[in-house]
């Protein structure tokens, strides 16, 4: 994202992943006050840890305090491996997380992701939680209803979704947010890609947050 990127390799099943890691910013906070891992978009369409949305939910958790890291899934960039449907993705995010436990060891834990993302973060939340070690909160963007068996997720996600996705349609993750009753965040005129409407984005999470540390 900028000059002050760590990038840095980790060794998945299948083998090198490719990972970056944003700090915020030291002048504002002493040190990090959490830890949030960014999904990326379809990699078989282009997604990278990259994308734009993904860059924007790295950028929020570092304007709330929170090391953001991002990664390239199976197959992208210098990352190895094949796309595995989510499933050797979400293994992939779990080891990325072993490997920053051993540095931020303590901290809170967020988990976002933006569209394919979104599955693989839903997932391993799930996984953490059958192990009671389940994420502070999950921020999801263009949740993947409809294309992925999304798992249920917490009450208190933060789902944001644009009105006129042709990708996932907002009538998707409504069918699947209704039974659990939990509410999602429109953002009128938005596509997919949140073309020209990436500032909601920051702008609702961190409106969120902050409600959340009432």
């Amino acid at each position: 994202m900028n000059a002050q990127t760590e990038h840095f390799l980790i060794e998945g099943a299948a083998g090198p992943l490719q990972c970056a890691l944003n700090l915020p910013d030291a002048d504002v906070f002493d040190a990090p006050r959490g830890l949030a891992l960014v999904a990326h978009p379809h990699p078989l369409f282009g997604g990278t840890m990259d994308n734009k949305v993904a860059q924007t939910l790295a950028r929020t958790f570092n304007s709330l305090g929170y090391a953001a890291a991002r990664m390239n899934f199976r197959g992208v960039g210098q990352s190895g491996g094949t796309h595995d449907a989510g499933i050797g993705e979400t293994e992939d995010m779990a080891v990325l997380l072993a490997h920053l436990r051993q540095r931020f060891p303590d901290l809170p834990l967020a988990l976002a992701g933006f569209s394919f993302g979104t599955f693989v973060q839903a997932r391993l939340q799930q996984q953490l939680t059958e192990q009671g070690q389940g994420a502070q909160r999950l921020v999801l963007v263009g949740a993947a209803a409809g294309k992925w068996a999304m798992p249920d997720v917490p009450a208190n996600t933060i789902l944001i979704h644009g009105e006129q996705d042709d990708t996932i349609p907002l009538s998707a993750v409504l069918d699947w947010l209704r039974p659990q009753d939990i509410p999602v965040i429109v953002i009128p005129g938005a596509d997919h890609f949140f073309h020209r409407r990436l500032h909601h984005i920051k702008q609702c999470v961190t409106g969120m947050w902050a409600q959340s540390d009432d």
